[in-house]
């Protein structure tokens, strides 16, 4: 029930709020009492007051635990965003340091999940659902770190054996995610972003709407900055390229509303991937 924090010893929040209650209650209860019998002599009259102020004890005493309570939780809310704040921030370093091992173009899990983000804003996504998409975003191919380098960054095409081990990386990011509490509703999208709206994708060969709304939208994003920058084992292609395939994959790779979202927000969109002040 108590805890110690810079040498003092603190209540918990539940203990002190019933503390403070129970403490005024039997102070409005004993002094109220008091006063009224020292007022007011008549029978009749004194009940009429006590009912009154039972009536004002129940609505301060309401009000007292509203304040309390609310002030606690606004403490928490603030505790718990230092904390995700926190979370993010190390997930971002890790990220980075993946990014470099696999060679991938400057900030590019950044630039996809602040594109995703966006996009799925455009979708009408909010609230914690735009929270999960950016997290999965981020860790989009968490995954990889159990893959060789050898293939991840292989400057030719890979083997049959290769390809098979490199799809396992959606599974295993699931795998990865799905221990950690506040990351698991966040798995979608490493889990499903190389399922394709034709049902041709891996791992789980997923079709149309089956594919969850955050892998979707993540799809159109990814395929955008795979083809828009180098990689090791390609230049980049010039922008009417990447466009004219997106518009191409629509119904076979992409979803095609999500494709058409996509080009009618693009330089928009593009913006804020290719701005590195910009917050998710």
């Amino acid at each position: 029930m108590l805890g110690r924090r810079g040498g003092s010893v603190r209540l918990k929040p539940q203990i002190r709020i019933v503390f403070i209650y129970v403490t005024l209650a039997l102070a409005w209860i004993f002094l109220s009492d008091r006063l009224l019998s020292s007022l007011v002599s008549d029978e009749r009259l004194q009940s009429l007051l006590q009912t009154l102020k039972g009536t004002l004890y129940v609505l301060c005493t309401g009000l007292l635990l509203y304040w309390l309570i609310g002030r606690d939780m606004q403490r928490l809310d603030r505790l718990n965003h230092l904390l995700l704040t926190g979370n993010e921030q190390s997930l971002r370093a890790l990220v980075s340091a993946m990014d470099a091992r696999h060679k991938e173009t400057s900030d590019h899990s950044e630039r996809v999940m602040r594109m995703t983000v966006a996009l799925a804003r455009c979708a009408g996504l909010d609230g914690d659902a735009l929270r999960h998409v950016r997290f999965g975003a981020l860790l989009h191919d968490i995954g990889k770190l159990a893959l060789p380098d050898a293939i991840l960054i292989k400057p030719g095409p890979l083997t049959a054996e290769e390809t098979a081990l490199m799809r396992t990386h959606p599974a295993l990011g699931r795998d990865l995610l799905m221990r950690t509490p506040f990351l698991r509703p966040a798995v979608d999208i490493p889990y499903a972003h190389h399922e394709r709206w034709d049902g041709t994708g891996y791992p789980r060969g997923l079709r149309g709407e089956e594919i969850p709304l955050a892998a979707r939208l993540f799809s159109v994003v990814d395929v955008w900055d795979a083809l828009s920058f180098p990689r090791v084992y390609k230049p980049a292609w010039p922008e009417e390229e990447v466009l004219a395939y997106l518009r191409n994959a629509a119904g076979s790779q992409l979803d095609p509303a999500i494709v058409a979202l996509f080009l009618r927000h693009y330089a928009e969109l593009k913006a804020i991937g290719m701005d590195e002040r910009l917050e998710a």
